[in-house]
C-alpha cells in the first residue's frame, strides 16, 4: 500500500535523522510528542504546538517538527530545562473550587488550577476541564496516555453532576435532554436527569453525561430555559468526590488504578495523599454554601 503524503514526510524525516534513505523499517524509540506525554509535560498535542513554537530541544539542537523519534540516549530540553525520565503514572482527585481556570497559563492573568496545587505536586495534567464558574472533581495525572484514554468519548465513563438551577421546575421540563439536543448546530448526546428537591427560589438536580462538551450543562439547561448558578462534579467513572474538601488533593492508590484503567506494575506509594482513594465514596451534601 503506497505513503499517504503525510506518512511520506515523516518518513522522509525520520530518514534524515538516523543518516538513512527511505526505508519502511520504522526508527527506534518513540515519537517525541509521545515522549514529552510520558513524561508529563504535555498532552501530544500540547507538546505538538511546544514544538512547533520552537521550546523543544534535542541534543542541543531546537527541533520545529514532531515528525522524529527519540531513545533514552537522546538528551531532550523544553524551555531550556532538562526532561527527566517518566516516572511511573500516577493519578489524583483534586477538588477544584470555583474561580479557578483549568489551564497552565491564562492570557487574562486569573489563578489557575496549578497555582492552588500543593507544592510537593510533580508536574501534573488535567483531565478534560472544569470552566471557571464550575468545582468538583477534577482528574489530574503526570502520564500523558492515562489523560488520553480518560478523555477519549470511547470510553463513555459516566461523569455525575450536582446542579442548582433558579427556578420551579417540573420533571418533564428535562425530556428534551434526555432525549438529546442539538444547540447552534451541535448534538448534545441524552443526559440522565433527576430532580431532588426544591429549595426555595432554586431547584437541585443530579444530571449524568458521557461527553465533555464546552459548558455542555450550562447551556442545555439554556435551551430548556433555566439558569445554572451552582455546577458540581461529583463522579467521573468510578471515581468520587466524597468529602473531598475543595483545594484538596488525594492520590488514587495503584491498585485501584491497575483495577479501574488495566495497568500493569507495582503498588505505587501515595505520597500526597492523606489517606487511600476508594473507587466507591459518599456523595456529599448539596446544601453546601458556594464560594462563588
Amino acid at each position: 500500500m503506497p505513503l499517504t503524503a503525510r506518512e511520506t514526510r515523516l518518513s522522509q524525516a525520520d530518514g534524515m535523522r538516523y543518516g538513512r534513505g527511505m526505508s519502511n523499517t520504522p526508527p527506534p524509540g518513540d515519537r517525541i510528542a509521545k515522549v514529552l506525554a510520558r513524561a508529563g509535560i504535555a498532552s501530544r498535542r500540547e507538546a505538538e504546538r511546544m514544538i512547533a513554537a520552537g521550546r523543544v530541544s534535542v541534543n542541543g539542537k531546537q527541533i520545529d517538527s514532531p515528525a522524529l523519534n527519540v531513545t533514552p540516549k537522546d538528551k531532550i530540553t523544553v524551555d531550556g530545562k532538562a526532561v527527566s525520565e517518566p516516572e511511573p503514572a500516577r493519578l489524583w482527585l483534586y477538588h477544584k473550587p470555583a474561580g479557578l481556570v483549568t489551564t497552565t497559563r491564562d492570557e487574562k492573568g486569573r489563578a489557575t488550577i496549578f497555582d492552588d496545587l500543593p507544592e510537593d505536586m510533580p508536574r501534573v495534567m488535567s483531565v478534560g476541564r472544569l470552566d471557571l464558574n464550575s468545582e468538583g472533581l477534577l482528574l489530574l495525572t503526570n502520564d500523558g496516555g492515562i489523560k488520553r484514554k480518560l478523555e477519549l468519548p470511547s470510553t463513555g465513563w459516566l461523569r455525575k453532576y450536582r446542579v442548582r438551577i433558579n427556578g420551579r421546575p417540573k420533571d418533564e421540563d428535562f425530556a428534551p435532554l434526555r432525549k438529546g439536543l442539538v444547540i447552534d448546530g451541535e448534538r448534545f448526546q441524552p443526559m440522565t436527569v433527576a430532580l431532588d428537591r426544591q429549595q426555595g427560589a432554586n431547584a437541585w438536580l443530579t444530571i449524568g453525561l458521557r461527553e465533555g462538551k464546552n459548558r455542555e450543562i450550562r447551556r442545555a439547561m439554556e435551551d430548556v430555559g433555566f439558569a445554572v448558578n451552582r455546577l458540581l462534579r461529583v463522579s467521573y467513572g468510578p471515581f468520587q468526590l466524597g468529602d473531598l474538601k475543595p483545594g484538596a488533593v488525594e492520590e488514587i492508590r495503584r491498585r485501584v488504578m491497575r483495577d479501574q484503567l488495566g495497568l500493569d506494575g507495582p503498588e505505587t506509594p501515595a505520597s500526597v495523599s492523606k489517606r487511600p482513594a476508594r473507587p466507591q465514596r459518599k456523595r456529599p451534601a448539596p446544601g453546601r454554601k458556594s464560594r462563588n
